[in-house]
C-alpha cells in the first residue's frame, strides 16, 4: 500500500513509525514531515492545510490511503476533498470535526445528545464574558472558541485572572479563535484521554493514557498542549472506561451522524473523572498529542488495518486491538518559554547517541539546519518516549535519555507520571 501521512510533529512522527512497521505498506510520504520522519519516511514540503497540493499529493503517489494527523488539517476540510477524489481517507470530515473546531459547538452537541458536561456559557464579545463569570465559582475556566495549538484554555484562580483572560482572548490573543469564548465550569476530580476509532457507523475503543497540560512540575504554569503522557493509566478502571463508552464515545457517534456528518477516524476524549462520573472535558478529532506517542509504543497489532478499515467503513470486521503487556511514558522537551513566547533556531545536540532499544525520541517540532544540525522551533521540540515493566522503569529510561541530550535552550517537566506512582 501506498499512504500518505499528513502532517509534521510529534503524533504524525510516531503514527509513521507504527506504520513503518505494517507488512501492508508499500510507500510512506509525509507531508511536511519533519527531520525525524524524513529518517523512515519521504517527506514534501507541503504544509498540512493546503487541501489542493495534498490532494494532487496523494494523487501523484496513486495513495491507497491518506492518513490526516493535525486538526488544522480537519478544519481545512482535507477529508472533504479526499472524498471527492475517491482516495479512502483516516480523518473526520470539516463538519464532524467542529466537535474539536468549536468548543461552541460541541457544548450545544453535548445538550442536544445528552453528554455529560461541565456547565458553560458563550459569548460573543468581553463584557457579556465578564459578566458570564457571576454564574460560576473560582477557580474560572476560560477557553477560546477555535483551534488555539492547545493554548487557547486559561484557568484562572480569581476573578481578576479571568477578566485578563477574557481581553487577551478578544484582544487577538488566540487569533480568529478567539472571537468567541466559552466560560465553563471547573471540574473536580482526575482528568483522563481515551481514544476510538469509528468509521461512520460502527466504533471500538482504542486505549487511553494520563497528560501533564500544565508547563510545570506539579502542574503549576500556564497549560500547554501537553508536557508529557503515560499509559495505561490507573484512573481508567474497567468500570470508568464502560461509562465513557457508554456516555461519551457512542452517544458521540451516534449523535454526529444524526446531525449528518458521520465520523470517521479517531476521537479523542478528554475527560475528567469525577465524583459523579465521568464528564466531558474536550473532543479532539484526532489522535492526541503526545497521547498517540505512548499508545504507539503500547499497540501491539498492526495499525494500518484499523486506519484503512476506519476509512472504508469496514470496522466492524476488525478484532479488539492486542496491547503490549508493558508501561510507556513520553516526556516533552519544549523551548524555553513555551507555551508564551519563545525563540526559534537553537540547536538540538545528542540525538545521534545509542538511548537503548526500549527509548523511542520522537520528533514534535524541529526542522534541519546547515551540517545536518536539529533546530528546535517555538514550542515543544521532542518528545523521549519509553517502554519498561511498569511505569517507574518506563520513567527511569525516558528520563535517563533526556538526560543524554544536549539543549540548554529547552526544559522539561521531571513528575511525568506522579499521580499513578503516587497511588
Amino acid at each position: 500500500m501506498n499512504i500518505l501521512l499528513v502532517g509534521s510533529g510529534g503524533r504524525e512522527h510516531a503514527l509513521a513509525w507504527k506504520i513503518k512497521q505494517s507488512p501492508l505498506l508499500t510507500r510512506l510520504v509525509c507531508a511536511p514531515g519533519n527531520p525525524g520522519m524524513a529518517a523512515i519516511a519521504e517527506t514534501r514540503d507541503i504544509k498540512a492545510t493546503e487541501v489542493v497540493r495534498q490532494v494532487a499529493l496523494a494523487k501523484e503517489i496513486a495513495a491507497d490511503l491518506v492518513v490526516i494527523g493535525p486538526e488544522v488539517a480537519v478544519e481545512a476540510g482535507l477529508a472533504d476533498a479526499l472524498e471527492a477524489e475517491n482516495i479512502p481517507c483516516f480523518g473526520p470530515s470539516a463538519a464532524a470535526g467542529r466537535l474539536e473546531s468549536s468548543k461552541a459547538f460541541t457544548k450545544a452537541f453535548c445538550d442536544r445528545h445528552h453528554l455529560p458536561t461541565s456547565a458553560y456559557r458563550i459569548c460573543d464579545d468581553a463584557d457579556t464574558a465578564k459578566a458570564a463569570l457571576d454564574h460560576f465559582a473560582p477557580p474560572y475556566v476560560v477557553k477560546a472558541d477555535g483551534l488555539a495549538a492547545g493554548k487557547g484554555v486559561v484557568i484562572a484562580q480569581d476573578r481578576a485572572g479571568a477578566e485578563a483572560a477574557i481581553d487577551d482572548a478578544f484582544g487577538g490573543s488566540f487569533g480568529a479563535a478567539g472571537a468567541r469564548v466559552v466560560i465553563e465550569e471547573y471540574l473536580e476530580g482526575e482528568i483522563g484521554s481515551l481514544f476510538a476509532l469509528c468509521d461512520g457507523k460502527a466504533s471500538m475503543l482504542f486505549g487511553w493514557a494520563q497528560d501533564h497540560k500544565r508547563a510545570f512540575d506539579g502542574d503549576e504554569g500556564p497549560n500547554t498542549g501537553g508536557m508529557g503522557t503515560y499509559s495505561p493509566a490507573p484512573v481508567f478502571t474497567y468500570d470508568l472506561v464502560e461509562q465513557v463508552r457508554t456516555r461519551l464515545v457512542e452517544p458521540a457517534f451516534k449523535g454526529i451522524a444524526a446531525d449528518g456528518a458521520p465520523y470517521r477516524g479517531a476521537l479523542f476524549v478528554e475527560l475528567m473523572a469525577t465524583r459523579h462520573g465521568p464528564k466531558l472535558v474536550e473532543f479532539n478529532a484526532r489522535f492526541g498529542d503526545p497521547e498517540c506517542q505512548v499508545l504507539m509504543l503500547r499497540l501491539e497489532s498492526d495499525l494500518v488495518p484499523y486506519l484503512i478499515a476506519c476509512a472504508t467503513g469496514r470496522l466492524n470486521e476488525m478484532p479488539e486491538p492486542k496491547w503490549r503487556d508493558e508501561d510507556a511514558v513520553c516526556v516533552v522537551l519544549a523551548t524555553d518559554g513555551y507555551p508564551g513566547p519563545a525563540k526559534a533556531g537553537s540547536v538540538i545536540r545528542g540525538l545521534d547517541r545509542d538511548f537503548g532499544p526500549d527509548v523511542v525520541v520522537f520528533h514534535a517540532g524541529t526542522s534541519a539546519g546547515a551540517d545536518g544540525a536539529i533546530l528546535a522551533g517555538a514550542g515543544r521540540a521532542l518528545n523521549v518516549c519509553a517502554t519498561g515493566e511498569d511505569l517507574g522503569q518506563a520513567r527511569e529510561r525516558a528520563y535517563g535519555a533526556v538526560a543524554l541530550i544536549d539543549w540548554p535552550q529547552g526544559f522539561h517537566r521531571t513528575d511525568i507520571g506522579w499521580r499513578a506512582l503516587g497511588r
